[in-house]
């Protein structure tokens, strides 16, 4: 069978390249010619470990191609995947504009009869529009079918969770397009669960929402432990012995970002409120993670009054370590803040910055290492916990700070080890360690300042 995939982002390359790993022949559109030349190559537009390898060798085998002539690619397919982005508007609903701009080109353009597979995660009902809009435009007697088939994977583990899904969630309304994804999803021997396409849309939402609310509920437990005197890693720890509750999504931290739990969060209580219906945890959920993002900023306001004239080292920027990704990373509003106090920000990740510097292209100073970054700094901010910053000894802390006091978001040190080393360290959920002794004239002549 011809699949032709739409999109080339996070959902729609991963699951053309994972497609044509298993054995199917594939075909990816996308706009940007240059993209397509560089997938060509092997060559991701996207951050994500194993990607580059799947695409060259199965682009060299022969399985799968990419191409901006959608009108080709899309006139004899048999299976279409939708797999572009659903932006989040100024008012939380989800933009949809870009899933109908791909259903128009179908519709234009599809000569066989099709099933199209919706992998974008769209509001609850949007497929039966899709499939109403489809069967309106298309001409020739030609037969569409619509199908929801969410997906599940995780930036940076993405060719993972997708080549060793959990679970295979396909929403159909025939036996007939049931059967046939059935048959796509055959060679990745995994549970498939078939519902109908309102219950798959749904299945989508509730499962982010589920996890972003527990990121929220730890880090409100985490922000109490600190009022008490107990340890959010303790907590966490003796929490996940129930299975119940399981080990994960149990961190304490700054709070959740990337495309997907904060737009779909916002999405889901949107529609809902669309409907006359408050999902009041969902609420909290988004409320809470908002105030968290900007917990280190408390905590250095709180230390220093004031943040002017201070060197700042900020270690990580994306919003999760193994992915590029900057959206919704809590890093992009902190940095802002930090900037309107007048602190001078020197800024390091491995694989980051060329995206950051579209945000911030002067405004920063940008460093190769972890070292270069801490270099004379008064103060760290972790804002991301790769490897590259979280196994740096905390000595490297003393030494090359000018004031080694570090705001950790991401509780990459255990405390008694910030204790040995005579650092200041404050972290989430956990009591602040301050036996840092010397108090250099920098922070003398800000606590005089204040004090006037």
């Amino acid at each position: 069978m011809k699949i032709v995939v739409a999109g080339t982002g996070y959902v729609g390359l991963v699951t053309g390249a994972c497609l044509s790993e298993i054995g199917h022949n594939v075909t990816c559109v996308d706009i940007d010619k240059n993209k397509v030349e560089m997938m060509k190559q092997g060559i991701s537009p996207i951050y994500e470990p194993g990607l580059d390898e799947l695409l060259k060798r199965n682009h060299d085998a022969g399985r799968l191609d990419f191409t901006i002539d959608y009108k080709n690619a899309y006139k004899d397919a048999d299976l279409i995947f939708i797999g572009v982005g659903t932006p989040e508007r100024e008012d939380g609903s989800a933009n949809l504009d870009y899933v109908f701009n791909v259903c128009k080109q179908i519709a234009d353009n599809v000569k066989n009869d099709c099933l199209v597979v919706v992998k974008s995660t769209v509001p609850i009902g949007t497929n039966d529009k899709i499939e109403e809009y489809l069967k309106e435009k298309v001409k020739n007697n030609v037969h569409i079918e619509v199908a929801s088939n969410p997906e599940f994977l995780a930036q940076g583990t993405a060719v993972v969770d997708t080549l060793y899904a959990k679970r295979i969630v396909i929403g159909v309304e025939s036996k007939k397009a049931e059967d046939l994804l059935r048959e796509v999803y055959k060679g990745y021997n995994q549970p498939i669960v078939a519902t109908n396409r309102r219950s798959a849309e749904m299945i989508k939402y509730a499962s982010n929402d589920f996890l972003a609310l527990k990121i929220s509920f730890m880090n409100e437990i985490a922000n109490f432990c600190e009022m008490v005197g107990a340890d959010i890693e303790d907590v966490a720890k003796g929490m996940s012995f129930d299975p119940r509750i399981g080990d994960k999504f149990l961190n304490a931290g700054i709070g959740y970002g990337g495309s997907c739990f904060p737009k779909d969060t916002k999405a889901l209580h949107w529609l809902a409120n669309d409907r006359g219906y408050e999902l009041k945890t969902i609420k909290a959920t988004i409320e809470v993670n908002e105030n968290q993002k900007y917990k280190l900023f408390r905590q250095a306001k709180n230390r220093f009054g004031s943040l002017k004239g201070l060197k700042v080292a900020v270690l990580g920027l994306t919003f999760k370590p193994g992915t590029d990704d900057l959206r919704e990373a809590p890093s992009i509003p902190n940095v802002r803040r930090l900037l309107d106090e007048g602190a001078q920000i020197v800024a390091y990740d491995p694989v980051g910055i060329d995206n950051f510097k579209r945000i911030y292209p002067n405004e920063i100073t940008y460093a190769n290492t972890p070292e270069e970054t801490l270099k004379d700094a008064d103060i760290a901010f972790i804002f991301t916990e790769w490897n590259e910053i979280k196994s740096l000894d905390l000595s490297v802390y003393k030494e090359l700070m000018y004031t080694p006091i570090i705001f950790d978001g991401r509780n990459c040190y255990k405390i008694k080890e910030t204790k040995e080393r005579n650092v200041d360290y404050y972290s989430i959920g956990r009591k602040a360690v301050l036996n840092f002794e010397k108090h250099l004239e920098k922070e003398k002549d800000m606590a005089v300042a204040i004090g006037q």
